[in-house]
């Protein structure tokens, strides 16, 4: 019984290891948290999540209106700020 718990405690570390380190866990440099937004030209300030800086982009109406201060945002055309 006692080799029986010792075999499956080791299955479930090396189970839980490899979930661990999924690529989902992998922080997207071209995203950051929306720290402020314009309305008079459709601008949001972003945090970047890999550097730390904070960078403004002009947006479209479309883009500015579900983008919202607190919230996670991805800038596609550009690798990283």
């Amino acid at each position: 019984m006692k080799k029986l718990s010792v075999l499956l405690l080791g299955i479930t570390l090396l189970a839980t290891s490899f979930i661990s380190c999924s690529e989902d866990d992998a922080v997207d440099c071209n995203c950051g948290l929306i720290t402020s937004d314009n309305v008079q030209n459709y601008s949001v300030t972003i945090r970047n999540n890999c550097s730390g800086n904070e960078e403004t982009f002009v947006l479209s109406q479309g883009d500015w209106m579900n983008a919202h201060p607190g919230s996670d945002y991805c800038i596609t055309n550009i690798s990283n700020w």
